[in-house]
């Protein structure tokens, strides 16, 4: 489904981000892209969601080149990709549900289709009762809930979530991983970038591991950490 082959990536700064890194994930993986900061994770999750563009190298889609795109292809690619932010990233003067909707209303959704398919999202999410409350009277793993719920409500085929535990206690970060597990289970890709080493050593999925910029590692059922 997602392919990277030979890809670097050097800002205008010259500093290089990514190295020369391939990388192939299957339709339906759960995987954790993980690393230091600074290791390049977020520079993949944005060359995926087609933000950025390589300096060298290809990115591919479903099988399409997605350097080849249009401003008509990016918008499709993006309906089929729902993101999930550290910061959250929720409009502060929406509600709950106008947060969630605006992520169909921006790909053209009819309102019919909106109100049908909110609710289903929030409840997904254990949200129900909340489509009211704006977002500072939500707890931060309530608004983390909000953001997974906006990744969802597209059905996209593919969740990048980029350190979506970074401002969340442990106890609601384990909650939104079950959260994960059960996107996946229904035939979602997942990609997580994290550092969070405890998350991936438990869970034990499939782990991609950089450093530098460059791909490290990669092993099935994989810890943070080679044999730990």
């Amino acid at each position: 489904m997602i392919q990277l082959y030979n890809v670097s990536k050097v800002y205008d700064s010259g500093i290089p981000a990514v190295s020369d890194i391939s990388i192939r994930i299957a339709k339906g993986e759960f995987v954790f892209l993980v690393g230091p900061s600074g290791a390049g994770k977020s520079t993949v999750t944005r060359l995926i969601f087609r933000e950025q563009l390589p300096t060298t190298g290809q990115v591919f889609f479903r099988g399409k080149n997605v350097l080849r795109f249009g401003q008509r292809d990016i918008l499709q690619l993006r309906r089929q990709i729902g993101m999930v932010f550290q910061d959250f990233r929720l409009l502060p003067r929406k509600t709950v549900f106008e947060n969630v909707a605006f992520a169909l209303e921006v790909i053209g959704r009819s309102r019919r289709e909106i109100r049908e398919r909110v609710p289903v999202a929030l409840a997904q999410v254990g949200l129900q009762g909340k489509e009211e409350a704006f977002p500072d009277q939500l707890s931060g793993g309530e608004q983390q809930r909000v953001g997974v719920a906006r990744a969802i409500v597209k059905k996209p085929l593919v969740i990048l979530a980029d350190e979506p535990t970074g401002n969340l206690d442990p106890d609601t970060s384990w909650e939104l991983m079950g959260l994960f597990e059960q996107i996946n289970r229904d035939g979602t890709t997942v990609l997580i970038a994290t550092h969070a080493w405890d998350i991936v050593n438990r869970m034990r999925k499939r782990v991609i591991a950089l450093e530098n910029g460059r791909l490290v590692r990669d092993e099935e059922q994989g810890s943070y950490r080679h044999g730990a």
